[in-house]
């Protein structure tokens, strides 16, 4: 292997699927704070895809890399590198594609989130139907402080929580407690560590690797009922993203 191809690895990140004993894992990983670049997502929503439609699972879930951030959310060196309004909104459609995905696996998706999470990671939580953390794994929709806001993400958001507290999640763009995650639903639960965090993810996936995979898309179509117009609205909301991120406040905030 190249080194230039090494390269090009290590920028994109890596997207794993594995499935075992009716449960397929979805794991991601970004040398920077598992960030996400437009390739990494891209091949976050496919794994998705591939797993929603393998009969051999029976549910999903989404981990990320390692001990630290579970995600750092959009990549800032692919945030630099946009120069056009089409560039930006393909770029911040990758979200939306991957919000998709999540929506409309046919199965449950389980996330564990390990550490803290910024900007469009926090989309990824909500579009899970089930999420669970570490203590310490604070987040926040940082968008703003970039001259941007959370557009794209923001119906998952709103949908798993209300439009109070996602309101005040994107207009105080610091950083919010796993607690508060959990008081306001994006967290199902909040494990003391690491190792409680594992235990739970296990017990909880393979609990639901045993139930009717007929009831249980049922009962996920019912969560996710009034999305249909989704593709068009966050379309639309990645064109307001790939407009913002070329303006000069932006680009101020991002590169500097």
């Amino acid at each position: 292997m190249t080194h230039s191809r090494s390269q090009s690895i290590l920028e994109a990140g890596r997207v794993e699927l594995g499935i075992e004993a009716g449960v397929a894992t979805v794991r991601f990983g970004h040398p920077k704070g598992n960030s996400l670049p437009g390739a990494l997502l891209q091949n976050l929503a496919d794994a998705i895809t591939r797993a929603g439609r393998d009969d051999q699972a029976r549910v999903i879930v989404l981990r990320s890399e390692g001990n630290g951030p579970f995600c750092a959310g959009a990549s800032f060196d692919e945030l630099k590198a946009i120069r056009t309004e089409a560039e930006g909104t393909d770029f911040f459609s990758g979200f939306g594609r991957v919000i998709l995905a999540l929506i409309r696996a046919p199965k449950f998706v389980v996330s564990r989130v390990q550490g803290k999470t910024a900007g469009g990671g926090v989309g990824l939580i909500a579009a899970s139907d089930y999420a669970l953390a570490a203590r310490g794994a604070d987040l926040k929709l940082s968008e703003l402080g970039l001259g941007l806001g959370p557009f794209v993400v923001g119906p998952v958001i709103e949908k798993k929580i209300g439009l109070a507290a996602f309101s005040a999640l994107a207009v105080e763009a610091g950083w919010r407690s796993a607690e508060w995650a959990e008081q306001h639903g994006l967290y199902a639960e909040v494990l003391e560590d690491l190792a409680a965090l594992d235990e739970r993810v296990r017990t909880v996936s393979d609990r639901l690797a045993g139930y009717s995979p007929d009831a249980m898309r049922r009962l996920k179509d019912a969560f996710w009922e009034g999305t249909d117009g989704w593709p068009d609205l966050l379309a639309r909301r990645a064109e307001i993203s790939g407009k913002l991120v070329l303006t000069a406040a932006s680009r101020r905030a991002i590169e500097g």
